[in-house]
């Protein structure tokens, strides 16, 4: 079993609470980890203005997750993220190479 690099990001309604914000990042991390899918990342990327209206929306708070897998854990969370109704849209890209660590900058 090879593993790939998957970078996923959705996009969340704007008038969530911090709370279900965290919730859902949480809910969305657990199909993939069920599957075996290891989660090297998550990044939450605030509130955003969409460049145009989705479901009559106008700002999203944008979420990333990047984790390896041999590919089978995509579809168990593609559906829990299509399902949902807190979920305005979402994209996963398969990652040629392995994105470098985070590097700590001194303020």
């Amino acid at each position: 079993m090879k593993d790939f690099y998957y970078e996923t990001t959705y996009i969340l309604r704007a008038d969530l609470t911090e709370e279900q914000v965290e919730q859902a990042i949480a809910k969305y991390q657990t199909p993939l980890t069920e599957a075996g899918a290891e989660v090297q990342d998550t990044q939450h990327r605030g509130k955003r203005r969409l460049a145009y209206l989705i479901n009559k929306q106008r700002e999203g708070i944008y979420v990333q997750i990047n984790y390896t897998g041999d590919g089978s854990q995509i579809a168990p969370l593609e559906r829990a993220l299509r399902l949902s109704e807190e979920v305005l849209r979402f994209l996963t890209v398969k990652q040629e190479v392995r994105p470098p660590a985070p590097v700590a900058v001194e303020a």
